[in-house]
């Protein structure tokens, strides 16, 4: 346990009560020594007040503090456990993977059909293309022909 010198309101108490009596014993007045009892007197009866009150602030305080360690011990703790946050750590890591492959498998799929759209459109055009290519040359042919009989009229 801590002596009360180190409290600072006992250290102020302790030397306002020894100034007290330095300066009651360096009076230059003729008191009486029953003048200097009292005061003297006085002063410790302050002295000792202040030192009830100080011991009754630390005693408040250490209260406190009692009442705060039992209330802190008396709340429930928290405790973890890491096999079980594994074990959901790793489900969760498997939940994700599988999402995560469904989606990749949805997108491929999506990919693959758009791709073959993509490609019948193209085969189509192709196809117009060519068959209005062939009837412009068939055309062609013709008109050349009925141009070349114009001309040689």
């Amino acid at each position: 346990m801590n002596s009360f010198i180190r409290y600072p309101v006992v250290r102020r108490t302790a030397f306002a009560i020894v100034l007290l009596g330095a300066l009651t014993a360096c009076q230059k007045n003729d008191a009486s020594a029953g003048q200097i009892a009292g005061k003297v007197d006085n002063a410790a009866q302050q002295a000792g007040q202040s030192l009830d009150q100080a011991a009754s602030y630390v005693g408040q305080q250490v209260d406190a503090a009692k009442q705060n360690i039992e209330s802190a011990a008396s709340a429930p703790t928290v405790t973890i456990d890491p096999s079980a946050l594994a074990s959901n750590a790793q489900a969760n890591l498997q939940g994700a993977a599988s999402a995560t492959n469904a989606g990749l498998a949805k997108a491929a799929s999506m990919t693959g059909a758009g791709l073959e759209s993509a490609g019948r459109k193209l085969q189509q055009w192709s196809n117009d293309t060519m068959a209005a290519s062939s009837a412009a040359a068939a055309s062609s042919d013709t008109d050349s022909s009925d141009a070349q009989k114009q001309m040689d009229k």
